[in-house]
């Protein structure tokens, strides 16, 4: 399951990186510069200060130049890139050129304008990337260390020195061009978007937290209509208390699209609102918050015919193979809470989601299914209808509806704690942090907590529910999946970070928090089918990474090729001008 497409996306972070300071990348190129001087003066070069006036002086320029001049077109680019290209560039251009300066000093200026005409190629091809997907906007920019060595060149060289590192420049231009229409091909056939743009779009967010990705993920998203079942609960004396399980996933990554769902549903409601996993894999991330509104929408319909019952039944135990689920019914509604812990407990596909109600349809009004999502020991696939796991799923649901359907309920109490987690978002933590509700009913008290996070590290949730069962009869910990704590990659589990025992005294005065707060209550539940929902789209993960990885195979072949004619031409262009 490790080699499944959308992990081997989530693999290519390791290419994303912040730039250093622009301080250190042009030491680097003034260094560079220095060391070539000296280089070329050993050798007996006969142009003094050649590395500080043909590589460091276009560095400074264009580390100037750059950022203006694409901000002219209201991209962003930061003074660390505009260094670090500039930089980078400078250093291309002397490894193309110093070798030749030993045994054949008269190809020189031909190498020297070659390795303009590379960095002017490269820049373009960094610039389209980084910040704004069309070309035609990019080639100034691109051009201002090209055109400073071209000045260079020609003043140490001659005259005769300009028309062949313009000839050169306008060959690499185009060699960088067709290679930028090539890597744009593959995703605009596809999905009918510019990579470069979502690249710039992703960038940005990083950066700025720009939510432009939405936009693209608009577009090739598709309308949905989703269940989505909730546990109202009213208590006398407190506050109420809202328990929805959304069949949407909270991804992709930090504020984008559905993200944080939790935080927006907790604001969107006057009760206390508790938002764990449901079933739904990353083809069903919103494309846009702004999707949030209506399954919210969609459950304030139900409100007007919600019935409350003062009942509910003990929670119990059932084992499905692997699986794990925690059932306690409401009224006449049936609460599952899934896990597989210590097996990496990974999400459902959406397809459970219907036909769990449906196995609940036939013994209760409505079936609220949570996976706990609470136990990851490596990064893995979904689980599908008709795997060996999804069928203990299914078989696990099915049984525990028939069981639970004869058993008797009495009257309860329900209490809600809440405390902030002194932990970032880095360290795995999104904003509600540990929430914690208690039903004590039939002499049993049952304990459900919800970490705002995104699942697990193995062995964490046992440690935290032993720690739980020292005050309640029974309990489980759930995540909410939340991606804010995502903003790459989809590890970054609870307990990897800040270990479990740090994190247990802030889980237990929750959970004493929730013991004190216990009051007598009724509960109504309901299942809103909620319609127009705008998600990425079946397989449209998997599709993409497919594209991606698919285009990462012939990328580095075809650059060298195009660059290896490029060169080609530069030197048949030198002797033609000869």
């Amino acid at each position: 399951m490790d080699d499944s497409a959308d992990v081997r996306l989530a693999n290519l972070s390791r290419f994303v990186f912040s730039a250093p300071s622009w301080r250190r990348s042009l030491v680097i190129a003034i260094v560079l510069g220095f060391a070539v001087d000296i280089g070329s003066y050993s050798v007996g070069g006969s142009i003094r200060f050649f590395g500080t006036l043909a590589f460091t002086l276009p560095t400074l320029v264009a580390f100037v130049l750059t950022k203006p001049l694409v901000e002219l077109s209201d991209r962003p680019l930061t003074w660390n890139r505009s260094a670090l290209l500039a930089a980078a560039s400078t250093i291309f251009m002397v490894l193309i050129t110093m070798p030749a300066v030993l045994p054949a000093r008269s190809w020189v200026p031909l190498v020297y304008a070659s390795a303009i005409g590379f960095a002017f190629g490269l820049r373009l091809l960094v610039l389209v990337a980084v910040s704004d997907y069309r070309v035609l906007h990019m080639v100034g920019p691109a051009a201002t260390q090209a055109v400073a060595g071209v000045a260079v060149g020609t003043w140490l060289f001659g005259g005769s020195f300009l028309p062949l590192a313009v000839l050169l420049m306008g060959v690499f231009l185009l060699g960088f061009t067709i290679l930028i229409w090539l890597i744009e091909r593959p995703l605009h056939r596809a999905f009918g978007i510019h990579g470069l743009s979502f690249l710039n779009a992703f960038i940005a967010h990083l950066t700025d937290g720009s939510r432009a990705m939405e936009e693209f993920f608009r577009e090739i998203g598709e309308s949905v209509t989703v269940p989505q079942t909730s546990f109202f609960f009213r208590r006398e004396g407190r506050p109420d208390l809202v328990v929805t399980i959304p069949n949407v996933h909270p991804g992709p990554m930090g504020e984008i699209g559905g993200g944080n769902i939790p935080v927006r549903f907790a604001a969107e409601f006057e009760e206390s609102v508790m938002v764990p996993h449901g079933c739904a894999t990353h083809d069903f991330n919103l494309v846009s918050e702004d999707e949030i509104r209506k399954l919210v929408e969609g459950i304030r319909a139900t409100k007007p015919n919600l019935r409350f019952d003062d009942g509910a039944s003990p929670a119990v135990r059932r084992t499905s193979g692997s699986v794990r689920l925690l059932c306690q019914r409401f009224g006449d509604a049936l609460l599952v809470v899934s896990t597989r812990a210590p097996r990496t407990t990974e999400d459902l596909d959406f397809s459970f989601a219907p036909t769990f109600d449906a196995e609940g349809r036939r013994r209760f009004s409505a079936l609220g299914f949570v996976d706990a999502h609470n136990c990851m020991a490596e990064i893995s696939g979904p689980v599908f209808p008709g795997t060996p796991v999804g069928s203990e799923y299914l078989r696990g649901v099915r049984e525990a509806v028939d069981a639970m359907a004869n058993e008797p309920c009495g009257p309860f109490a329900a209490g809600y704690g809440r405390k902030p987690v002194p932990f970032s978002r880095v360290q795995g933590f999104g904003d509600l942090g540990v929430q914690v509700l208690v039903v004590e009913t039939g002499g049993q008290k049952t304990a459900y907590v919800l970490l705002d996070g995104n699942n697990m590290v193995e062995g964490a949730r046992d440690a935290l529910v032993a720690r739980c069962l020292e005050l309640v009869d029974e309990a489980e910990v759930m995540t909410t999946d939340s991606h804010v704590v995502n903003t790459i990659t989809g590890r970054n589990p609870i307990g990897m970070a800040v270990p479990v025992e740090e994190l247990a005294p802030v889980l237990e005065r929750t959970l004493r928090a929730a013991l004190a707060d216990l009051a007598p209550a009724t509960v109504a539940s309901s299942t809103a089918w909620c319609e127009g929902v705008v998600v990425f789209g079946s397989t449209r993960i998997t599709q993409l990474a497919a594209t991606v990885n698919a285009m990462l195979v012939y990328v580095a072949p075809l650059s060298l090729a195009i660059l290896l004619l490029a060169f080609i031409l530069s030197v048949v262009t030198y002797l033609v001008l000869l």
